[in-house]
């Protein structure tokens, strides 16, 4: 059986339609608030490792509290970036999946879903 964390924040729309993708394909995951408990750091580093081209992609970028804080995300080091967004779950891109503990999956992308997890 995969192994399937899912981080998701259940106002989130598009949390809730990846939920539905994966329970319609018959995928078991863990799910786990992310506002209550973010992603581990080794997961987060996993991200950084993934999204390195472009490290705002692990930020979600149109919250508010993003939006509030006016950060240069490219002047911060690994450790700043893992610690600010440990700090907050509202900071992570969401859902953020963990597929077999070796790849992160931000957002929701059905034929991105499709091709990293089936």
């Amino acid at each position: 059986m995969k192994k399937i964390i899912f981080y998701s924040y259940l106002k989130c729309s598009t949390c809730r339609k990846a939920a539905k993708w994966l329970e319609k394909k018959d995928l078991k995951y863990q799910f786990i608030d992310i506002l209550k408990e973010p992603p581990l750091s080794n997961y987060l580093n996993l991200a950084l490792e993934q999204y390195s081209g472009d490290k705002k992609k692990i930020f979600n970028t149109r919250g508010k509290f993003f939006k509030s804080i006016n950060l240069d995300i490219n002047s911060l080091s690994r450790e700043e970036i893992i610690k600010l967004l440990l700090s907050n779950g509202k900071l992570i891109k969401r859902p953020f999946l963990v597929f077999e503990e070796k790849k992160v999956i931000l957002g929701f992308n059905e034929s991105e879903y499709e091709k990293q997890i089936i």
